[in-house]
């Protein structure tokens, strides 16, 4: 991990921010849990189907969302009901990114699989931007 990233004291905006991680894969999940709380923000919650991600919804402001789950590629469905139902901004995590690519109006971005550590951070300065810039817009 990054130390400097570690180090970071924790501020009020990045406090305040829930991280929603949707994935099936044990290890992938883990990997991206400790990414989000190196940077000093919250995991509500792992959810590895849709019916899990839907009851996380309402508590997350930002989610890694794999496109295949234990309950098949519900990935995408997911991701429109929080972006749509819930405000949520969505990252896309895919070993074939081309498939979701376009699809999905308001995802922040589409990466693939394995993320390092490095990318996911990167992700989420831009989402943590993106939501400040929504919330300033308003």
């Amino acid at each position: 991990m990054n130390s400097a990233v570690e180090s970071k004291p924790r501020t009020s905006a990045v406090a305040s921010q829930s991280v929603l991680i949707v994935e099936d894969e044990l290890l992938i999940a883990m990997d991206l849990e400790s990414t989000v709380k190196d940077m000093g923000l919250d995991v509500i919650g792992l959810a590895t189907n849709k019916e899990q991600a839907l009851r996380l919804a309402p508590k997350a402001n930002i989610a890694f969302v794999d496109v295949n789950l234990s309950d098949g590629a519900t990935g995408p469905e997911i991701g429109r009901r929080l972006i749509d139902e819930f405000g949520v901004t969505v990252i896309f995590m895919t070993g074939n990114p081309e498939a979701v690519t376009g699809r999905i109006r308001g995802a922040l971005s589409v990466v693939s699989k394995p993320a390092t550590p490095a990318n996911v951070q990167s992700l989420l300065m831009q989402a943590l931007r993106a939501r400040r810039d929504r919330a300033v817009g308003m």
